[in-house]
């Protein structure tokens, strides 16, 4: 340094004076270092190709990173939806209505660095706790757990999901066999929309923050499974690459979601999903077989009346040539095998012999076939070994997941649900009865229904409003014993019951109401209750900016999305909903019942 510093030359570059102090610019200093190649010095860089991992410049790395602007950021929205009419459904008298207004639900999308985090992530507060089972829904005041201590209700949870999930890690962390999610593809089609040009980074960003505390939330052997299309897969599995661990890589399942072409495509027509099935430990984990079919079993058959059952013939062929497997066989009839060009018999002719003796060999009824092995059915193994590729015959497409959710709500909002029939094949491949399956994008709630039905415990995670109208109704139907979707192959039903409950709001409420307002009167008649009730940031000027920017004609000639910005740029973001440990002060409008609950997820008491 001191160095450096003695020449003027070097101290302009490499130094940035502020008030006499000369701050060392460190990675300028690398690259002069690197291209001036400097040898025996263990600053030298050796391969760089200009890409970097934590701010510092890659050296001999074998792994590739996949680097995007945010990527060290938190992005503490969620999903957007752009100004404009929509159509929007509402629970009346126990059935879905729908009408055209103004969209209530547009999310404010905003990157946090992690300097800027001091309370965000905190564990939160919980209310409007209910407990729903087939008798009806009463409030909840706690959560059942066993004698372990551990929770044992299925909960469904209407919040930010990235907040929600740091909640869940102080009683889920590493107990969760399985995570699917089905998030939003970022196809420009989708609600995830943003106003910048980098909708593909934040969208990076938004996944890389929720995989990284998902996969704390896993069980050494549980797995996760990231249901895309093409837009974002490819980049997500290099994402997951690096929070997962390339080695923890499972598979690429795709799965025909559509059944006919699209005959407006312009290139072609995608009928398919990828699914991402990462392990949290490869080494530990392992899927469960597939129940083998009827069809499967139909193939078995004891044609000679064995006394050990029904068998079917293999080939005693192998593709190679071993010369322990060259010989003649001769049958019954006394035809003569011998292996053809390039193959030979799979066993020695001594093990052959052995064979004929114990039955094991099928000649045909004439005596006159060439020699298979006979495979009996119950020495198989127990189901089948799952293959990548799933057609719509055997786990449903879009359009029977429409089906089934229009026949629970007729007039049912969501494009592009997932059927019954592949949720129930990921659940049976990935997790056992009683085991923990979490989906932190709810949607429609298919995996909480599936989940249900199949006698696993679930938590769901939803922060826009139809986890009320449409996923929670859902399930209701599900506790009564509707025979839709799979309930009629695992013979549901009905029965068990949840727990619904809600982040305590604090600032996620003043964004609402900001997002909201129809206008620049309400705004600013909105601004006097957000100063006194909620938290701004520590360098806000709240009086020049009521004095002087809201009256100001300036001002109200922005677009009124821009003077919502304004005003939710004032919004502290560590202050969208309510820590835990403020529950108990007067200001944040919790019941004794509500402090309870929250108490109860934590296990403690009052």
């Amino acid at each position: 340094m001191a160095l450096l510093l003695s020449d003027a030359e070097l101290q302009r570059h490499f130094f940035t004076p502020i008030n006499d102090i000369f701050v060392f610019k460190s990675q300028d200093f690398r690259f002069f270092l690197d291209s001036q190649k400097i040898d025996n010095s263990y600053t030298r860089f050796a391969n760089r190709i200009g890409l970097s991992s934590n701010q510092k410049l890659l050296r001999e790395n074998v792994d590739v990173v996949l680097d995007f602007p945010f990527k060290d950021c938190v992005l503490s929205g969620g999903q957007s939806t752009e100004e404009g009419t929509d159509t929007v459904f509402h629970l009346e008298n126990g059935e879905i209505k729908q009408s055209t207004q103004k969209r209530q639900e547009i999310f404010f999308n905003q990157v946090l660095a992690f300097d800027e985090i001091d309370r965000l992530l905190d564990p939160k507060a919980f209310a409007n706790a209910k407990r729903i089972n087939a008798s009806g829904k009463s409030v909840a005041t706690k959560l059942n757990r066993n004698e372990n201590g551990e929770i044992t209700d299925n909960i469904i949870i209407k919040g930010n999901n990235l907040i929600a999930l740091h909640t869940l890690a102080t009683q889920f962390r590493g107990k969760v066999k399985l995570i699917y999610i089905d998030p939003p593809y970022n196809t420009g089609n989708d609600s995830f929309k943003y106003n910048d040009r980098f909708n593909h980074s934040t969208w990076l960003t938004f996944m890389k923050n929720r995989l990284e505390i998902a996969r704390e939330l896993l069980a050494d052997d549980g797995s996760i499974w990231i249901n895309l299309d093409d837009t974002e897969a490819h980049y997500c599995k290099v994402l997951c690459d690096e929070v997962f661990g390339r080695e923890n890589f499972v598979g690429n399942i795709v799965w025909e979601k559509k059944y006919s072409p699209q005959n407006d495509a312009k290139w072609f027509s995608d009928n398919h999903d990828h699914i991402l099935v990462f392990a949290k430990n490869k080494e530990k984990w392992r899927p469960n077989l597939l129940l083998r079919t009827d069809k499967a079993n139909a193939r078995y058959k004891n044609l000679d009346n064995d006394p050990r059952g029904d068998w079917k013939p293999g080939d005693l062929l192998r593709k190679d040539v071993q010369l322990s497997g060259l010989f003649t066989i001769v049958t019954p009839s006394g035809r003569v095998c011998n292996p053809p060009a390039g193959r030979s018999w799979r066993t020695t002719e001594e093990g052959f012999k052995k064979m004929v003796e114990d039955n094991r060999i099928w000649f045909g009824t004439n005596g006159n076939n060439i020699p298979a092995i006979k495979r009996f059915l119950h020495e198989v193994k127990d189901g089948v070994t799952p293959l990548t590729i799933w057609g719509y015959a055997e786990v449903g497409h879009n359009q029977d997941a429409q089906k089934e959710l229009k026949k629970l709500f007729p007039k049912n909002p969501f494009t592009t649900p997932k059927p019954e029939k592949l949720l129930q094949r990921i659940i049976h491949l990935a997790t056992n009865e009683n085991d923990i399956v979490l989906d932190f994008h709810l949607g429609s709630g298919t995996t909480a229904a599936v989940a249900h039905k199949m006698k696993r415990q679930y938590i769901g995670i939803e922060q826009m409003d139809y986890i009320e109208t449409i996923a929670l109704e859902r399930m209701k139907k599900v506790i009564a014993g509707e025979q839709g979707g799979i309930s009629k192959a695992v013979n549901w039903q009905g029965g068990g019951e949840l727990v619904y409950c809600e982040l305590a709001t604090l600032n996620e409420t003043a964004k609402q109401q900001i997002l909201a307002t129809k206008n620049v009167e309400n705004l600013t008649a909105l601004f006097a209750e957000i100063c006194q009730r909620y938290f701004l940031k520590y360098n806000v000027n709240v009086k020049d900016f009521a004095n002087n920017i809201l009256p100001s004609d300036e001002f109200k000639a922005l677009d009124l999305n821009e003077q919502k910005s304004m005003m939710l740029a004032m919004l502290d973001l560590n202050q969208l909903y309510l820590s835990y440990s403020d529950m108990t002060d007067e200001e944040s409008g919790l019941s004794e019942g509500e402090q309870a609950f929250s108490r109860s997820f934590y296990g403690e008491s009052k």
